[in-house]
């Protein structure tokens, strides 16, 4: 991966890493007062979506972290090692969360009249969409461990040759 490459990804990851700092610490407080304003019936909503916002954002913000670890890692070259699969298994959680995280709040507006069955609807569809994500990291982890074994293979391979000749 070519220098630039790595600084446009980086600068990216934290451009993002900052918005969501800025959503978590401005926005999400903002929601919270505009969540005041909902009716009687809804009044007990006010809570758990706040709950399953901040925690939305946490799992970006640890996807973040370990793709800025895992790009660290192939700049040093040094990404085809077992200690890659830490930061993948990690991504890999943090988007099954954001998925649960997802259904779950499609199940807490479901019930009701307060909001239309549609919305529950896309909420559910994206729930499934970001386990589709996981599931594609989750290949992404096994063809990691495929050049992981490769390569100890060719190490292998080229020592025994070293010792024929």
């Amino acid at each position: 991966m070519g220098k630039l490459t790595v600084l446009a990804l980086r600068a990216v990851l934290v451009a993002l890493l900052a918005g969501s700092v800025f959503v978590q610490t401005v926005m999400v407080p903002l929601l919270a007062v505009d969540l005041r304003r909902l009716d009687a019936d809804m009044a007990h909503l006010r809570a758990p979506i706040l709950v399953i916002i901040v925690l939305g954002i946490v799992t970006i913000q640890v996807v973040l972290v370990c793709v800025w670890r895992l790009v660290t890692m192939v700049r040093r070259g040094t990404v085809f090692s077992p200690t890659a699969f830490r930061y993948v298994d990690v991504v890999i959680g943090a988007f099954v969360a954001a998925s649960l995280l997802v259904f779950a709040l499609g199940v807490l507006l479901a019930p009701g009249e307060a909001v239309a069955p549609g919305v529950v609807l896309l909420l559910g569809g994206f729930a499934v969409g970001v386990l589709g994500v996981a599931l594609i990291v989750l290949v992404l982890r096994m063809l990691l461990a495929q050049a992981i074994a490769r390569d100890a293979e060719a190490a292998r391979m080229r020592a025994e040759l070293d010792e024929v000749i």
